[in-house]
């Protein structure tokens, strides 16, 4: 029985699995602590800080990561070096352009930064983006090599570092939020300064860079940005128009812990997408339609079909949930309660959607998949600002945020069916035949 367990966590898969459970593990033991440790009004400024943070560092990444893990799974040689080299080039670029930007903005909106929710970010933000470079670059190059180990590695260092820190905090020191962003300032640069020990983040490779490989990179990523941007902004918009609306910053922290909680149902989600794109990539570089149809059906299926008892679970005890992630200060209304239960409904749609996506950048059409979340982001804003303004509406917004996911996945389905031929019949019945045939290789060992 050991060795049977031994053997199916030595996959990828497994491995990417247990890389992301411990993220989100961490993520949300941080996210708890924090919540007990400030007010909702303290607690919002820090997520004003964080939030913008994680979108600013979808669009530095978005033209490189995808671009790197999608041609580099299918290189060797000096081309794999120039590739690497200009992954790490344009990403300081990217950097550089990022803090002249901020500074900019503080430099001559300076009283509307000090006044705002958002005057943390503005501060700090261009310290975290030098901090956290090398061990980002890290990720996409070993997520192109499937060195899912590396990943799990950094990815526990970067988050359980930070959670080491808020619970002595929280039990001892009680210090106040800049001290808090000053601690997860030191844990990334910590994080960075391994990886470059370790020599998984390409550094030694900048000055292979090459026109070429720059050009390779950035015609793919140009698509990939307004992709991954506007997959974020599906997720964050909400949260940043809350932020600057009358809301203000308590209704952040409010909306924030049900929405924190539905990254319990992305945790499969997250690692079945990082096996499955490279694979994809490589099948699609190999002219291989059928490989990278059959991998589509199997892990949106998969993944899809795993969903649905974790839904009705979620809604079940929704009220629990937001006891044990935010305090009881997070259950006096049944607000966080409903907006739980509509994120866990949104949360069915998401594994076809984002399988959509992934397919059309694995077989070189990022522009489609451009176009299918600019679509996303544009009408989910627009519905935002209707439900935070004239219905004026926490709920409002969360329901915005199911329709316009569905409509997205139907939008990204059309797109990948005139270039590999898809149904979604098929999705259920590789999903089915998945867990089918792990249990019976389970059986057989």
């Amino acid at each position: 029985m050991l060795q049977k367990f031994k053997r199916l966590f030595k996959s990828n898969e497994s491995i990417s699995l247990v890389s992301n459970t411990a993220v989100a593990v961490f993520g949300f033991l941080s996210f708890m602590f924090l919540a007990r440790t400030f007010s909702p009004d303290k607690f919002g400024e820090w997520l004003l800080y964080l939030i913008p943070a994680g979108l600013v560092e979808m669009l530095r990444f978005a033209i490189t990561k995808v671009s790197i893990i999608r041609f580099l799974s299918g290189t060797e040689g000096e081309d794999q070096k120039e590739l690497i080299g200009s992954n790490w080039f344009l990403g300081l670029l990217l950097t550089v352009i990022v803090i002249i930007l901020m500074l900019l903005t503080r430099f001559f909106f300076g009283e509307w930064v000090s006044s705002s929710g958002y005057y943390y970010f503005f501060v700090w933000y261009p310290v975290l983006s030098i901090f956290n470079l090398p061990y980002n670059n890290a990720l996409g190059l070993l997520q192109a090599k499937q060195n899912f180990t590396a990943i799990l590695t950094i990815k526990l260092m970067s988050k359980g570092l930070f959670f080491l820190f808020i619970l002595v905090n929280y039990f001892f020191l009680s210090w106040d939020i800049i001290e808090v962003i000053y601690a997860h300032l030191a844990v990334n640069l910590i994080t960075s300064i391994w990886s470059i020990a370790r020599g998984w983040d390409g550094i030694k490779y900048l000055f292979k860079t090459s026109k070429s490989a720059n050009r390779k990179l950035f015609h793919f990523g140009k698509f990939t940005i307004g992709t991954m941007l506007g997959s974020n902004l599906l997720k964050s918009a909400d949260t940043l128009l809350i932020g600057i609306s009358p809301f203000g910053a308590s209704a952040v922290a409010l909306y924030s812990v049900p929405l924190k909680l539905t990254e319990l149902m992305e945790i499969p989600l997250r690692s079945f997408l990082a096996t499955a794109f490279p694979k994809m990539s490589k099948a699609s570089m190999r002219n291989d339609p059928d490989t990278v149809r059959k991998v589509f059906y199997t892990y949106s299926g998969a993944i899809t079909i795993l969903f649905i008892p974790m839904i009705i679970i979620c809604i079940l005890f929704a009220k629990f949930f937001i006891l044990i992630l935010g305090g009881e200060q997070y259950t006096h209304t049944m607000l966080p309660i409903f907006l739980f239960q509509i994120f866990a409904i949104y949360s069915i749609f998401l594994p076809i959607d984002r399988f959509t996506g992934v397919a059309l950048d694995s077989i070189n059409k990022p522009k489609k998949n451009f176009y299918k979340v600019v679509i996303m982001a544009l009408l989910n804003i627009v519905g935002d600002l209707v439900a935070l303004y004239i219905f004026k509406s926490l709920i409002a917004v969360a329901l915005v945020t199911i329709l316009f996911t569905v409509i997205g996945q139907i939008v990204g389905f059309q797109y990948l069916s005139k270039e590999i031929p898809v149904n979604y019949r098929e999705i259920f019945k590789y999903g089915f035949n998945f867990y089918k045939e792990a249990f019976k290789q389970y059986v057989k060992q």
